[in-house]
């Protein structure tokens, strides 16, 4: 990270209205942000596939069937992070919010591809980057304690929002 860039513990929110199915829906934690650029990754999306069905690696490992990935963002699909409440489990992790840590670490990636799911733990392929936007406060209490599915109306609720009511604003961005 250079000295342009923060550390930016938000979470970028998609407004009702947003039609890319990249973004549809998504709660995405803004891990760096800096006159570059931001840099995040979907923390709401689960792959339908069990990672050892997706997953290749050179040299090739076991990777357990109960293991499930996220899809992070469009950019760099091939490119994998572990997201994760436990500081412990790579020295090199940084911690991007408050209890939350991401690796990208080859041997984070692998252990946690061979080890028993971790409910606090994510691994994470692509990412997603962009401008600043919509906002909200991050914890690792909705990235790991709130459903994948109900992960959006939580967050819409931390910016004080009822999502029922942003359904039909028609011009929000």
């Amino acid at each position: 990270m250079d000295d342009d860039s923060v550390v930016a513990p938000m979470m970028l929110i998609s407004m009702p209205q947003l039609a890319d199915p990249n973004f549809m829906r998504t709660v995405i934690l803004l891990c760096e942000y800096g006159k570059e650029g931001a840099f995040g990754l979907v923390v709401n999306r689960p792959m339908a596939e069990p990672a050892h069905e997706v997953v290749r690696t050179d040299p090739e490992i076991d990777i357990r069937k109960d293991v499930h990935l996220f899809t992070g963002g469009p950019v760099e699909p091939m490119r994998a992070w572990v997201l994760t409440a436990d500081a412990s489990v790579d020295d090199d992790a940084t911690e991007v919010a408050d209890g939350v840590y991401l690796t990208a670490s080859p041997s984070a990636v692998r252990r946690a591809l061979q080890s028993p799911p971790e409910p606090r733990m994510r691994v994470v392929v692509g990412y997603a980057g962009w401008a600043p936007g919509q906002l909200v406060p991050v914890g690792a209490d909705l990235i790991f304690d709130s459903a994948p599915d109900k992960m959006w109306d939580a967050a819409i609720q931390r910016l004080g929002a009822d999502p029922a009511h942003l359904l039909g604003s028609p011009g929000v961005h």
